[in-house]
C-alpha cells in the first residue's frame, strides 16, 4: 500500500492557493546606478531597510510592498520597470514629492472620452493620476484611491497602512456622515458604529451605509 500517495491526495484535498495566504512582498526594479538609485529614494522619503550585502530595499510610507535594486538582482533593462503608487489625496501627494525635488508630470483623470486635464471634480477613486520617473526612468504613477472596487479588500481584514490613510478614512466618513444625518434629521448617538462601518465599507468596496 502506497501511504505516501494517500498523504499526499489528502493534503491536496485540504489545501488549495484559494486558502494560501500569499503576501506580495517585494517589487525588484532595474537600476543603473545603484548609489544613484539610492539616493533619490531616500529623497523621495521610502525608508531604507536593512539588507544583505548586494540589495538595496526601500518601502514607501504606509506601504507592506518593498522595492529592491541591486548590481545583479534582474537581467531586466533598466527603466523598464513601472508601478502603482496609491494615494488617498493625489494633489497633497504631488505637491510632497514636488516640494522633495522630484519632478512630477501634471495631475490628470480618466474619462470615458480619454484622460483630461486636472484631478477629478468629484474626486472619483481610481480616476486621478500622476506620474514621475527615477532617473533610470523606471516609472510610478500615483493614483488617488478613495473607495476600493467591491472584492479588491477582504472586510473581514480591513486595516490602515498608516495614520494619514486613517485620518483620510475618516475625514470621507465625517463628510457622509454628515449626509446622514441631514437624511434622518437628527443627530446620530451611535455615530462610532456608522463611522466604523463606512470606513470599512468603503476600502472593502461593499455597500456603504445609509
Amino acid at each position: 500500500m502506497n501511504t505516501g500517495a494517500v498523504r499526499g491526495n489528502e493534503a491536496t484535498s485540504i489545501a488549495s492557493p484559494q486558502k494560501v495566504d500569499m503576501k506580495l512582498e517585494v517589487d525588484i526594479i532595474p537600476v543603473s546606478d545603484v548609489e544613484r538609485a539610492k539616493e533619490f529614494y531616500k529623497k523621495l522619503g521610502w525608508r531604507l531597510d536593512a539588507m544583505p550585502s548586494g540589495v538595496v530595499q526601500f518601502t514607501p510610507h504606509g506601504s507592506w510592498c518593498s522595492i529592491q535594486f541591486g548590481a545583479h538582482l534582474t537581467p531586466a533593462a533598466p527603466g523598464s520597470a513601472k508601478g502603482y503608487l496609491i494615494v488617498s489625496d493625489i494633489q497633497a501627494a504631488r505637491d510632497a514629492i514636488v516640494a522633495a525635488g522630484i519632478e512630477v508630470g501634471q495631475i490628470f483623470h480618466l474619462t470615458p472620452n480619454g484622460p483630461v486635464s486636472g484631478p477629478d471634480p468629484n474626486h472619483a477613486t481610481y480616476r486621478s493620476l500622476a506620474s514621475f520617473q527615477d532617473p533610470d526612468g523606471n516609472t510610478w504613477l500615483l493614483q488617488e484611491i478613495t473607495t476600493r472596487l467591491p472584492g479588491r479588500v477582504d472586510p473581514g481584514a480591513t486595516s490602515f497602512g498608516s495614520a494619514s490613510d486613517l485620518a483620510s478614512a475618516m475625514r470621507r466618513a465625517s463628510i457622509a456622515h454628515g449626509e446622514h444625518e441631514k437624511r434622518i434629521g437628527a443627530a446620530d448617538p451611535n455615530w462610532p458604529d456608522w463611522y466604523a462601518a463606512y470606513m470599512v465599507a468603503a476600502q472593502a468596496g461593499t455597500e456603504l451605509p445609509k
